[in-house]
Parts: structure tokens; C-alpha cells; sequence
């Protein structure tokens, strides 16, 4: 027997597969039908777009389902082709499948009230009730939705049955069997992994359904790219979005927080926003920023930036409210952190969200997106999408891969560039935020300029020297662009990277990240050292442009809040960490396991056996703060509500 012994097998396996990408088109199809008043797809020719990119997470959904039956099918058992375990095999098939199969039909009539795919979350909509009366009331009302299921389902058993593994021998040579069997394992697994993923790129994470939005122009189209099997997957682990009652009283929140701001600090105006959030550029690599602290040895890696300082108001004791970039997105962005789970990957992104898009938006701002990534990467196409930014601007955009950095994206310098000439076409007011790319792994600079940036001690900082560099090009060409001088300028990072000094791995100042406003008028200027948070620029800018309607927000304007006392949380090794006062809470989400002096960024003495008031204080308005946060995002009022 030849080495060609199983492609029958392999046959057999690529259309079972096919099969069900077949199946999942038309349950598409139905869920479309059922839904079209509400998704408002223009032309077939629309709608076939949004089904092409719906393939890649068909993809992830039928590999995942179909792990099992592709694992026995093509492991080497010399009696797959045998009646009895072919038999197996299709039982194993069709109850995965069809399990996965059905709930795309609950969402023929469930996507009517929740107007998204359904995720996990539905689990806790459903855990109280009485499900076998739900069940058979569905049942009665929604025969037709039960109809389609079973017709489709006895369709797609038909159809398996139409192509069948014979009986083979087994194989006259078992060395070539295996051999043969062993290099189709590793290629059918290889391409599992691409398949899950999404992509084979290093740039991309396994895409999640944030990146449906990255396909799509109106949000309700992203329901039509995903499918809801894709959707209960991504977010089955996802355990921490549940609200929390810590019988806090919603007047605590409101004194400690107030969620539902109003600011009359300043004349509504309406000058150019730029803000800059960049990559991994954490509070540790700025000099300006580490002025006093007295780290032994300390060396800065941002020439310009420490320049720039000297003209802006600084805040040199500022924190993120997560610890990945997608965080960063939604903190800086949305006010909204990120602890365990980040929220862009909960059950709960696709929601209206008020934000610095939408309120700017609201005041005739034209709003753009630039991430030098290949479009898509990292999410924030599609959170983008979600926000509401009239433009994004990618590598796509770009349009010159002679700039690829060859892992992440354009580099800084070419890119900030193409965001000044971007924003030269703009009619003003406009709001433009960039991602930058270059301060990452793997630490390399553009071959013309190796050796004029400093090696310093890490990595990092030969390409914190480079990005530097290409903050002084970007503000040097702006100084001649007409909208310069009526513009406020931020700039922050999304978290921090290599360590290089001891005070910053400490465990709080893991997550130290800069905020560096900068007005050309040098109206505002100084160093202010109270804490502050990711969360804070979102009302800041609001405050700074006399923003005069109420929205919502958990952080407090850094220029004129003179209500909600200054704190930061955040979230790591299983520890919510909320510092505010003289103290830093730790809290394990039922109990609080230690409080510390607020200078005491290494948790190193725990001071929870000489509890005080204040203590107390700081532990109820931590647990005020996640009882409000879940609740919001939960309920979905995530934005002001008159």
C-alpha cells in the first residue's frame, strides 16, 4: 500500500468541513431575512461584502466546534475507514455542530431586543428563569424559527451521507502510514491555529468580536459578519463582567465619583484636539517626568519630549487603567478601564458609548483614527468603529510598504508625518488621535539612523530614542500647518515596557504611564504631581473646550474637578488597586486583603492591622467604584441619560 493510503480520508474530512461554512451561509442568510429592517444593507452587492469577511470567523467558529471530530479523523488509527468509527465520527459531527448550529437561530428573534449577537452574557439574563416553560413557549411562538432549524439540520445530514470513506486494508507498509499520517497531522494543525486565529500575522491578535466592526461602516453591520457561535466562544471565559453588590449606596458613588459630570470651568470653544497615545511609552523613559524622584543613575531617553515639557503642564503622577493597548484605547479614549477582562473583549463593546468622539463630535468636530498597523490590528478599527470616528487612517491608507517596519507597522516618523499632511486637508475643528507603532519589540530603529539613538541599558530605549525623534519631526512640520497655533496637544502612553529601574518595578508603578498637555500659547504649563489615571484625559479635554452638556465619566478633569477627590485604579495580579488620599487599597473583589501608605508603590507593608477611617473610606469607595463600573456597562449606560 502507497503513501496515498488516507487522501481519501483527507477528501472525506475537507468536505465535511465545507459542508458546514455551507450551512453557516445560509443560516446567515435566514438571520439576515429575519433582521433585514434593523441591519439596512443596501445592495446584494453589500451584503455579499459583509459576507466575504464573515468568512474568517465561520472560520474560528466551525474549527473550534469541529476540534474533536477533526482530531479523530485524521489521527492515525489504521481502522478510521472502518463502518463502526466512520459511524462515530458522524455522531461526533452533528451533535457538535448542530449544537453550535442553533444558536445563530435564537438570534432570528433574540437580536430584535438586544440588537447584537449573543454572547455569554445571555447565561445571566436567563439563569433565573424557568427555562423549560421558556423553551416550549419559544417553541409555540417561534414554530417557524424551529422549522428552519430541523429542515437545515436534515439537509446537512443528507448531504454528509452523499460522500463516504470505504473500507481500506490496512496499510502493507506501517512505517510510510505513519510517516505520511504525521506530516498531515502538523500541516491540518498549522492551518487549525491560522484558522482560530484568524490571521498567521505576528501583528494580529485571534481576532475577537471587536474586529468585526473594522469591516463595516454602520455598526449594526457588524452582526452580519459575525455569527453567534463566534460570539458565545470569544467571550466564555470572560467571567468578570458581572455586577457586584457591595451595598454601597448610589449616593456614595455619586459623592466619591460623580459619574454624570458638568463642567462651566471655561468659554465653549472649539480649538483642534491631537491626541497621541504611545505605544509602550511608560512614565519610566521620560526625564521630565522623573525630575523627583532621585533614581540613582537615572537616564532620560526623551530629548524633545523633556524640551517640549518645559512649555506644557505635565502630570508626573499618572497611571494606566490597564495593562494592554486595546486597554489603553478604551481607557484614554472612552473613560472606561479595563481589570481581570478587558471590556473590549467582554460580552458588552458594542453599545453606546459616550465618549471624546462623540461629544467632540456633537460640538462639529471632524474625527479621525491614525494606526500605523495594518488596519484592523489590535482591535482598534473596530473599537474605533464603535466610538464613531468619522475616518481611520492604516498602513492600508499609508500606501507605502517601503516604510513597513517588517513587525508592526509604518515607523513613527514617516507616519506622523502622513498624519500632519492628513490633518493639513482637514476643515477645522478637527480631533485626531494617533497610535503610534515604533516603541515595541523588537526595539529596532530604521536602518539610516542605527547608531544615532543611545542603546541605554534595555532595548527599549533605542526605540524610545526613535520615536522621540519623531515627536521633534511631527512638531516641527506642524509649527508651519495653519491649524498649529489653535490646537491642544496630548500626549500619553497606552503602558509602559522594559524595566530598567528598581522604582518602576515596583507593583503599582508598573502601570505608570505620562499626560503632557501642550498649547502653543503655553497657556497651560507647570508640573502637577497629584495622582491621576488614563481616564482622566477624556474629561479633561472636555473641560479645556467648555464642553456645556452633562456625560458621563468616571474620571475627573485634571484642570478644574474640584469635586471628586484625585484616585486611580487599576488592576493586577487578581488585586483591584485603588489609590487615593494617604492610602492604596487592595481588594480581591469580596474582601479587602491589604492597605498600604500611598507611597508605598511596592505593597511592601501592609498596614490593614491599624485600620482607620480613612482606610475605610478608601475600601467602600473602591467597592463604590466597581459596583457602579459593572452595573453601567452591564445595563448598558455607558453615556448620559436625560
Amino acid at each position: 500500500m502507497n503513501s496515498t493510503y488516507r487522501v481519501g480520508e483527507y477528501k472525506a474530512l475537507l468536505y465535511r468541513l465545507l459542508l458546514a461554512y455551507f450551512f453557516y451561509f445560509i443560516v446567515r442568510l435566514l438571520f439576515f431575512a429575519y433582521n433585514y429592517k434593523l441591519l439596512k444593507v443596501d445592495s446584494v452587492g453589500e451584503y455579499l461584502r459583509l459576507y466575504y469577511h464573515g468568512i474568517a470567523f465561520d472560520t474560528t467558529a466551525i474549527l473550534y466546534t469541529n476540534l474533536l471530530f477533526i482530531l479523530f479523523s485524521i489521527l492515525p488509527f489504521t481502522v478510521n475507514t472502518r463502518k463502526g468509527y466512520q459511524k462515530f465520527l458522524m455522531w461526533l459531527y452533528f451533535i457538535t455542530n448542530l449544537i453550535s448550529y442553533a444558536t445563530n437561530f435564537g438570534d432570528f428573534i433574540y437580536y430584535k431586543y438586544i440588537y447584537a449577537r449573543t454572547t455569554v452574557a445571555v447565561i445571566d439574563v436567563i439563569k433565573n428563569e424557568d427555562q423549560g416553560s421558556m423553551l416550549l413557549r419559544f417553541m409555540v411562538s417561534y414554530w417557524h424559527v424551529f422549522l428552519l432549524f430541523f429542515i437545515t439540520a436534515f439537509l446537512w445530514v443528507w448531504l454528509y451521507k452523499k460522500v463516504k470513506v470505504q473500507p481500506t486494508p490496512s496499510p502493507d507498509s506501517k512505517l510510510k502510514y505513519f510517516a505520511f499520517s504525521t506530516v498531515a497531522f502538523l500541516f491540518i494543525g498549522t492551518m487549525i491555529v491560522g484558522g482560530i486565529r484568524g490571521d498567521f500575522k505576528k501583528s494580529t491578535r485571534p481576532i475577537n468580536i471587536i474586529d468585526a466592526n473594522r469591516h463595516v461602516t454602520k455598526p449594526e453591520h457588524a452582526d452580519i459578519v459575525l455569527n453567534t457561535p463566534f460570539s458565545i466562544i470569544r467571550t466564555f471565559n470572560v467571567t468578570s463582567f458581572k455586577k457586584v453588590d457591595f451595598a454601597v449606596d448610589e449616593k456614595v458613588i455619586t459623592e466619591d465619583f460623580h459619574p454624570i459630570k458638568l463642567y462651566n470651568n471655561n468659554p465653549k470653544t472649539t480649538p483642534n484636539i491631537v491626541l497621541i497615545i504611545t505605544e509602550s511609552m511608560g512614565r519610566e523613559y521620560w526625564g521630565c517626568m522623573n525630575r523627583s524622584r532621585n533614581i540613582p543613575g537615572f537616564v532620560s531617553y526623551t530629548p524633545f519630549l523633556d524640551s517640549l515639557s518645559q512649555h506644557s503642564l505635565i502630570f508626573d503622577n499618572s497611571y494606566a487603567n490597564g495593562s494592554k493597548s486595546i486597554h489603553g484605547m478604551s481607557s484614554i479614549l472612552a473613560g472606561i478601564p479595563s481589570f481581570k477582562d478587558a471590556f473590549t473583549s467582554s460580552p458588552y463593546p458594542k453599545q453606546k458609548i459616550e465618549s471624546l468622539v462623540s461629544t467632540l463630535k456633537s460640538m462639529g468636530y471632524d474625527t479621525s483614527f491614525f494606526h500605523g498597523a495594518p488596519n484592523g490590528s489590535m482591535g482598534f478599527l473596530g473599537f474605533g468603529n464603535i466610538l464613531g470616528y468619522d475616518h481611520y487612517y492604516g498602513k492600508t491608507e499609508y500606501n507605502n510598504d517601503a516604510d513597513f517596519d517588517g513587525s508592526w507597522g509604518i515607523w513613527d516618523e514617516p507616519f506622523m508625518q502622513f498624519m500632519k499632511n492628513t490633518l493639513d486637508q482637514k476643515k477645522q475643528p478637527f480631533f485626531g488621535t494617533i497610535f503610534t507603532v515604533s516603541s515595541h519589540e523588537p526595539y529596532v530603529v530604521p536602518e539610516k539612523y542605527a547608531g544615532n539613538f543611545p542603546k541605554g541599558t534595555v532595548p527599549m530605549h533605542q526605540a524610545v530614542g526613535y520615536t522621540d525623534y519623531a515627536f521633534k519631526k511631527f512638531f516641527e512640520a506642524a509649527k508651519k500647518s495653519p491649524w498649529y497655533k489653535n490646537t491642544i496637544f496630548v500626549i500619553t502612553a497606552d503602558h509602559g515596557n522594559q524595566i530598567a529601574y528598581d522604582e518602576y518595578r515596583k507593583v503599582l508603578n508598573r502601570s505608570a504611564t505620562p499626560i503632557l498637555i501642550f498649547r502653543p500659547d503655553e497657556s497651560l504649563k507647570g508640573v502637577d504631581s497629584q495622582i491621576c489615571q488614563q481616564i482622566d484625559i477624556y474629561p479633561t479635554i472636555l473641560d479645556l473646550v467648555g464642553y456645556d452638556k452633562p456625560f458621563m465619566s468616571w474620571g475627573r478633569s485634571l484642570v478644574g474637578d474640584k469635586q471628586v477627590q484625585p484616585f486611580a485604579i487599576s488592576y493586577n495580579g487578581n488585586l483591584y488597586m485603588l489609590q487615593r488620599g494617604k492610602y492604596i487599597c487592595t481588594f480581591d473583589g469580596k474582601n479587602v486583603v491589604g492597605f498600604y501608605d500611598i507611597n508605598d508603590k511596592g505593597l511592601e507593608h501592609n498596614l490593614i492591622d491599624k485600620k482607620n477611617k480613612e482606610m475605610e473610606e478608601t475600601e467602600i469607595a473602591c467597592k463604590a467604584f466597581l459596583q457602579d463600573y459593572f452595573e453601567r456597562i452591564i445595563d448598558k449606560k455607558l453615556y448620559y441619560k436625560k
